[in-house]
């Protein structure tokens, strides 16, 4: 039988019958590896045999080389509805934008594309130090600051007007059958601490009637609207990744939905954080978005956008959630499971 050792390709490519090529030509040659550089924009679904989900060595490419190959094939790729132009709310706030430009107003100058080669928090704050010569700390608190104002502009007063869960009226459901796997005792009598609250809608919808809850957000503008819909609440205002105004072992349930694949995310630091706060044998429950509402239309272009682009690239929701997955094996949580839904990737854990 032929054999290589890795093969590269820049589109999985469906065939005229929307199988996969891919897939066939794995059945003839056995490869060790395989890179797959973006979706064919004509896959809006997953399909069965998709190598990217059912193949363990099938890998992508990073985002920067995805980048370089959406720039390349710009007017293939313009007229793809895998495009952010869908939802009028995120193709018009853009976090790295807003970061750019709140730093600029500091008298820190970046550009766009600066701010997306450096997307961790401690990049940019190093990259602002080596430019303009100042202490770490400052540089730090600089970006803070600027984070907590682009993520209150964005979602300190989002609705479902823009949510593709409004296209999904079970995603309770949903994730009362994810907890339902992971836990016997209802919510009413457990300590809970929701983190990346944002506005607070998905708040209300799960947690008006547990007394014992803590809302945690970087946005103070959220934070205030979440008191507003659950007044018996105690909220904190601090990052996923330094929960340090928390005591350890001190929550039943950690649920954060949809901040684990935030801009600027450090999900190593908020996995140890998670766990640090956490009791024994209790429960982590954390998702990823898997898709943007087609407000127009009133359905989900599935998948997540690749940081700085307009393409909503239909395995990145899953490739997000795999990382996530690995992030919170090496924080030592046990019994990690996936839970795709037609919106949403759900992850439940527990502690050791």
């Amino acid at each position: 039988m032929p054999r290589a050792h890795s093969a590269y390709l820049t589109i999985n490519t469906l065939s005229a019958n929307h199988s996969f090529e891919l897939a066939e030509l794995l059945k003839e040659v056995r490869i060790d590896r395989v890179y797959i550089g973006l979706p064919d924009p004509a896959l809006t679904s997953y399909i069965d045999d998709d190598p990217v989900i059912a193949r363990g060595h099938v890998q992508r490419f990073p985002d920067d080389l995805q980048r370089e190959i959406l720039e390349q094939n710009r007017d293939f790729y313009a007229a793809s509805e895998q495009n952010i132009e869908c939802n009028p709310h995120y193709s018009t706030h853009r976090i790295s934008e807003a970061v750019s430009s709140r730093l600029k107003s500091k008298g820190l100058a970046l550009s766009r594309s600066d701010v997306n080669a450096n997307r961790g928090r401690i990049a940019l704050a190093s990259l602002i130090c080596q430019r303009y010569g100042i202490e770490y700390k400052e540089a730090d608190r600089a970006v803070n600051d600027t984070l907590s104002e682009a993520f209150d502009a964005k979602y300190g007063t989002y609705d479902y007007a823009y949510d593709a869960r409004a296209a999904n009226l079970r995603w309770t459901d949903d994730f009362m059958s994810v907890y339902g796997r992971s836990s016997t005792k209802p919510l009413s009598t457990v300590n809970i601490l929701n983190v990346g609250v944002g506005a607070g809608y998905e708040a209300a919808a799960l947690f008006s009637d547990c007394p014992q809850i803590t809302f945690v957000d970087i946005a103070e503008r959220g934070l205030a609207n979440v008191c507003g819909r659950i007044p018996s609440s105690r909220t904190v205002v601090s990052s996923a990744e330094d929960l340090s105004a928390l005591p350890e072992n001190s929550y039943d349930l950690y649920v954060s939905l949809r901040t684990y694949n935030s801009s600027f995310f450090d999900t190593s630091a908020a996995a140890s954080e998670a766990h640090r706060v956490l009791k024994p044998g209790a429960v982590m429950i954390v998702s990823v978005a898997n898709g943007f509402l087609y407000t127009q239309r009133g359905c989900v272009v599935p998948g997540l956008i690749i940081p700085g682009t307009d393409f909503v690239d239909l395995y990145r929701g899953m490739d997000t959630a795999n990382l996530i997955g690995a992030e919170l094996d090496c924080a030592e949580f046990k019994d990690i499971r996936m839970f795709p839904t037609s919106t949403e990737i759900y992850l439940s854990a527990v502690t050791a």
